[in-house]
């Protein structure tokens, strides 16, 4: 079982800056493959970011690529999401999500556990 809880959503500036952090509960989060989620108003939650269970490998949706970055650190149970030059378009509620699974994947139904999401809105 792993409980995840999601921070550092704001409001910011096109072009700015925010870090995305998610504290995950559990023993087995360093098994675990991390993703970063997001869902606008009217619209499907889409796949962001990935990170593998020891942080060698990520993936990144062709919309962020480039400018957001996925790390974790396993010693502090802790994954973020680096998000630099946003755009109106980023403005989103953003979910951390962590998956039993071997490799990173991007569909929100392999992903077990959920964060409760937070805002972020970027204003033009």
């Amino acid at each position: 079982q792993v409980q995840l809880a999601d921070s550092g959503g704001g409001l910011v500036q096109a072009g700015g800056s925010l870090r995305l952090s998610c504290a995950a509960s559990g023993r087995t989060f360093s098994n675990n493959v991390m993703g970063w989620f997001r869902q606008a108003p009217g619209k499907e939650r889409e796949f962001v970011a990935g990170i593998s269970s020891r942080g060698g490998s990520t993936y990144y949706a062709d919309s962020v690529k480039g400018r957001f970055t996925i790390s974790r650190d396993n010693a502090k149970n802790t994954v973020y999401l680096q998000m630099n030059n946003l755009k109106p378009e980023d403005t989103a509620v953003y979910y951390c999500a962590a998956a039993n699974s071997v490799v990173v994947v991007s569909t929100t139904y392999s992903y077990d556990y959920w964060g409760q999401g937070t805002q972020v809105t970027v204003s033009s």
